[in-house]
């Protein structure tokens, strides 16, 4: 178990070490900051002591190492624009992108598992026949589209629900939630269905599949056969091999959420991080870019080290592999 998940974390440190490369030549190769950041009134000297300032004038490759140089002690550089530091901009703004992520996969998983399992147990039944239906309509849908939508119904024509901001928020943890509030749950809910549509519609055919796929095993047959009742073979037997796929599937999908919520926090003006690096996209803000782009990559190495936790946990042949 040591050495499986000692080698799990220098995979993912060497993946980590690859992605600030990639990034960071990426991110130099577009555009220059100077020509949005600098006036035109600035002569020739002034200009050249503005890009000295910035650091700019070096080799990309000396540039590279001053950048990982500060990354080990957790310094990815000031921001051109606010003059802060990148990463504590990044940080303020994550907790709000946390709860909307967050908020779209818990419902994901509390609509989606449950109709999934009524699908797959009763495929012919024309309710679960009318949820796969749906579930392309969710699929098909763009997201700006529907939130638009979703504004127009719900807070112009029935006037149920804020169409925009964060609402009221209370400290848990040092950290200001929308969540321990009312106003804050009502200004939660429109962005966070928005963008669980898609991540339901994802769950329920995935969990349709496993059924389907768990419920013919002799396993199975022979816990109906020992007199276990209905509830208890699907929550112990089908449910559980059913979640090892779906568990990949939610990380991944979580981590995504976290990457690209920046068009429904921009339709939604929630203030999270999406919002911020849309911002800093348009002004060529590299630091704050690099900042959020190295941050949603440890983030997708942090759920697939998870993720291989989970699957040590629920899968035997994991644990035998892991043993050899």
């Amino acid at each position: 178990m040591i050495g499986w998940g000692l080698r799990r974390l220098i995979q993912s440190l060497l993946v980590i070490l690859l992605m600030t490369l990639v990034v960071f030549i990426g991110l130099n190769a577009v555009g220059n900051p100077m020509d949005i950041l600098v006036g035109e009134d600035l002569n020739q000297v002034e200009r050249l002591q503005a890009i000295a300032h910035l650091g700019l004038d070096k080799p990309l490759w000396e540039q590279y190492l001053i950048f990982l140089k500060g990354a080990v002690h957790g310094n990815l550089g000031q921001s051109f624009v606010y003059h802060e530091d990148a990463m504590r901009l990044i940080l303020q703004r994550l907790p709000a992108t946390f709860e909307l992520a967050f908020s779209a996969l818990f419902l994901a998983v509390v609509i989606g598992v449950p109709l999934g399992m009524f699908a797959g147990t009763y495929p012919d039944h024309p309710l679960s026949r009318l949820m796969m239906a749906c579930s392309i309509v969710g699929f098909s849908l763009p997201a700006f589209w529907v939130a638009l939508m979703m504004i127009m119904l719900f807070s112009i024509k029935l006037g149920w629900l804020p169409a925009s901001g964060r609402g009221d928020t209370r400290e848990w943890l040092g950290v200001q939630w929308s969540w321990l509030t009312l106003d804050g749950l009502q200004h939660l809910l429109l962005p966070a269905l928005n963008l669980a549509l898609f991540k339901i519609s994802l769950v329920l055919r995935l969990t349709r599949a496993g059924v389907r796929e768990v419920l013919p095993q002799e396993f199975v047959k022979f816990a109906r056969a020992k007199g276990l009742s209905p509830m208890r073979v699907m929550c112990m037997h089908v449910m559980r091999n059913t979640m090892i796929p779906l568990v990949t599937v939610l990380a991944m999908e979580l981590g995504s959420t976290l990457a690209y919520a920046v068009v429904t926090e921009s339709i939604f003006s929630w203030p999270g991080a999406g919002k911020l690096i849309l911002d800093s996209i348009n002004t060529l803000d590299r630091p704050v870019v690099v900042a959020y782009l190295m941050v949603v990559v440890v983030i997708f190495v942090v759920l697939n080290l998870i993720v291989d936790g989970l699957y040590y946990v629920l899968d035997p042949r994991v644990r035998s592999e892991a043993s050899r």
